[in-house]
């Protein structure tokens, strides 16, 4: 089989028909040699029922359904894991990714063996102010501090050979950043600019806290800098007390000036045992091996009675 592409969704039941029918046409001229498997992460609506209608009337479409709300990367290494494809490719289900993309990326792992992957990004991007500084921000402060380096406005939008897929299905951890996993296990990149389309139907899943946490556990999953960072605060705290012990002795300075300093080094402490904390507890859950997900139900498999 050529190609595999994956498809996480979350309460996205008007978008999995027209997702369908756009790649399909898109694709007649491949039909038989690829699949597309639509992963139904926890949705609340008839998305699923939706995938198995689907799935009932073309063979190349497989569904996995999970038993509860995963989060879109666990989605993800579950495509992969099912995946047979040479190439394997992630588009998103809302049709803001235009499948016809895909093809252009297949061409260019046809004609170049020395790309392992090809990767869409947005050079352009459609976000408002705030979220766009944001992200700015972040990806500045990411390879600041991280030793992976991470491309700019580059997107889950990509296509990858097999060796690829399975260096990625052989990293079993918990809490799961793709940008960052892509990053870290090298290969050769291609990148591609592209254009994010209207949403088909539907509204983002994706809201400013989930963005935020999203941030935060790739920066506790690729940097150990914010442990490093007490060191440094200490250092300058001790240096700062000694100065303002000089000025308390010359001047008399009031009582306030120590209280304040020493509850802006307390707010100081407390913020880093808060960031250790954090690392403590990625690290009590990766020990847990808790599953990444939990398979409910597989739809299309020969193997799987439905």
């Amino acid at each position: 089989m050529k190609l595999s592409v994956i498809i996480p969704c979350f309460n996205e039941q008007d978008n999995i028909e027209l997702m369908y029918n756009k790649f399909s046409k898109i694709f007649q001229e491949q039909k038989g040699n690829y699949e597309l498997i639509f992963v139904d992460d926890g949705s609340k609506d008839k998305t699923l029922n939706n995938i198995k209608n689907i799935c009932k009337k073309d063979k190349a479409v497989k569904g996995l359904s999970f038993s509860r709300n995963f989060g879109k990367e666990s989605a993800m290494y579950a495509g992969l894991k099912e995946s047979k494809g040479e190439y394997v490719a992630f588009i998103d289900a809302d049709l803001q990714q235009n499948p016809e993309i895909l093809l252009k990326m297949m061409k260019i792992l046809d004609e170049n063996e020395e790309y392992d992957i090809v990767t869409a990004f947005q050079k352009k991007r459609k976000d408002g102010v705030i979220l766009k500084l944001c992200k700015k921000a972040f990806n500045y402060i990411i390879n600041a501090i991280s030793e992976t380096e991470f491309k700019d406005n580059a997107s889950d939008f990509r296509m990858m050979r097999r060796k690829v897929a399975n260096a990625i299905i052989d990293i079993p951890e918990y809490y799961r950043f793709l940008k960052g996993i892509f990053s870290w296990i090298g290969f050769n990149n291609y990148y591609i600019e592209y254009e994010v389309e209207k949403r088909a139907t539907g509204t983002t899943k994706w809201s400013f806290r989930k963005l935020f946490v999203y941030a935060k556990e790739g920066i506790l999953a690729y940097t150990t800098m914010p442990l490093k960072l007490p060191i440094v605060f200490g250092i300058l705290g001790i240096l700062a007390s000694i100065v303002m012990l000089i000025i308390t002795i010359i001047s008399y300075s009031s009582l306030n000036v120590i209280i304040t300093i020493m509850l802006f080094l307390f707010g100081i402490q407390f913020i880093f045992m808060g960031i250790m904390g954090e690392y403590l507890a990625h690290d009590y859950i990766e020990n847990k091996h808790r599953p990444i997900y939990i398979l409910k139900e597989k739809i299309g498999d020969s193997k799987n009675e439905n």
